[in-house]
């Protein structure tokens, strides 16, 4: 694969750079937002309860405008529905720092407001513009790239983060933020759809009713939204009780810090290496052992004596599975459907993404309370990894009748 034959015009290149800068901004601001709980309830007094919810409705916030500035993108540019979503953000920054931010303004701030800007934002809008300008044979590379980015933000946002507050406090912390989400703001309008010239796909005049209608009759589509749930189940549990679940065994807090960045720095690689499979054999059949390895996983974490040793196992190996399952899902989207409602299609996929992650913080918090343990939550995890497995199986990875060419 010569790099001419991976970058076919300057406008594909300068998306594909400008959408990494952006989910790598989105991203890394989201990943820090635990850090700033202590502040928050000690300055503003939100109680972790009322933090929690925040992050809840930002989760669901993110996933439900997926598919509305899905739809823009593919209508009007993604450099529009991208330019869009940041002023919600920077919004929810600013009001957050200067108030009112307390009661019911902080869950508008934190919740709504974030939620809508994470959803034109991270990693789903800004990669399937990215996808629209690039051919199947290396689609997912280019996706996988945007990935990875985005994971290094995860990796240094809360090295930075953690730093700035002990040193500049919680204000300055979120005023730096604010002024990076600005750039990424001006970044955005250099994420743009190809135009009509530089398409790589024939013309068509499929309406997006017409879109959603042939999605929700393909089982192969209705299966992949089955699958991603699975997905944000298992990050969710993860990122959010982690922490609780090592201190619970006798480990120290900066063991359970650790995880998170190791988390952040292996799914670097594993974004990447997903990616490239992708380009060389089945994407469902990477799905399947991506959920399978992620149960071994857990098990492994759960069933093995506690030590720091086991925990960076851990953190290394699900990093390296983390984001993975993104390149290969948002992959068999665009072979399935074609490029024109990408942003749309898989926004809807990352819906179900966004339902699973609820699910997998509220119940992992849920059964801790209940049963004064998270095994239940880690047994859900490891069957719903054995479900993720089975159900991407019988996927057919080929196009709708109307991209077939005679």
């Amino acid at each position: 694969m010569t790099s001419e034959k991976f970058i076919r015009n300057k406008t594909a290149l300068i998306t594909l750079i400008a959408a990494c800068l952006v989910v790598l901004i989105s991203l890394g601001v989201r990943q820090t937002f635990g850090l700033f709980f202590m502040d928050f309830k000690n300055d503003l007094g939100i109680s972790l309860t009322q933090a929690g919810l925040s992050i809840g409705l930002q989760m669901l916030m993110w996933g439900l405008t997926g598919p509305i500035f899905g739809a823009i993108a593919d209508k009007y540019g993604g450099h529009k529905a991208v330019a869009l979503a940041f002023l919600f953000y920077i919004a929810g920054i600013y009001f957050l720092y200067t108030g009112p931010n307390t009661g019911i303004f902080f869950q508008i701030d934190m919740g709504l407001l974030i939620g809508i800007g994470l959803g034109g934002t991270a990693i789903s809008i800004p990669m399937s513009v990215v996808g629209k300008h690039f051919p199947l044979s290396n689609r997912t590379i280019a996706m996988s790239i945007v990935t990875a980015v985005g994971s290094f933000g995860y990796f240094i946002s809360p090295l930075y983060t953690s730093y700035s507050l002990e040193n500049n406090g919680w204000v300055y912390t979120l005023f730096v933020f604010l002024v990076v989400l600005i750039i990424g703001f001006f970044v955005s309008w250099f994420v743009r759809s190809p135009s009509l010239e530089q398409s790589i796909e024939k013309p068509n005049t499929q309406g997006l009713s017409e879109a959603l209608k042939e999605a929700f009759k393909s089982k192969s589509y209705m299966l992949l939204v089955a699958g991603f749930f699975v997905c944000g189940f298992h990050i969710t549990l993860v990122g959010t009780h982690v922490p609780t679940y090592v201190i619970d065994r006798g480990l120290e807090s900066w063991t359970a810090a650790a995880i998170l960045s190791l988390i952040g720095l292996f799914n670097i690689f594993g974004s990447l290496f997903s990616g490239f499979l992708s380009t060389k054999m089945s994407k469902k059949i990477i799905l399947s052992a991506i959920y399978s390895l992620r149960g071994i996983s857990i098990i492994l974490f759960i069933f093995l004596p506690a030590s720091n040793i086991n925990a960076f196992i851990f953190g290394a190996s699900f990093g390296f599975l983390w984001l993975s399952t993104v390149p290969a899902t948002s992959g068999i989207v665009a072979h399935i459907f074609g490029t024109k409602y990408l942003g749309l299609l898989y926004g809807i996929v990352f819906l179900s993404h966004q339902f699973g992650s609820f699910f997998g913080a509220y119940l992992g918090g849920l059964f801790h309370d209940l049963y004064g343990s998270y095994d239940y939550a880690w047994y859900l995890a490891i069957a719903l990894s054995v479900f993720a497995a089975l159900i991407h199986l019988p996927i057919k990875e080929q196009p709708v009748s109307r991209l077939i060419t005679e």
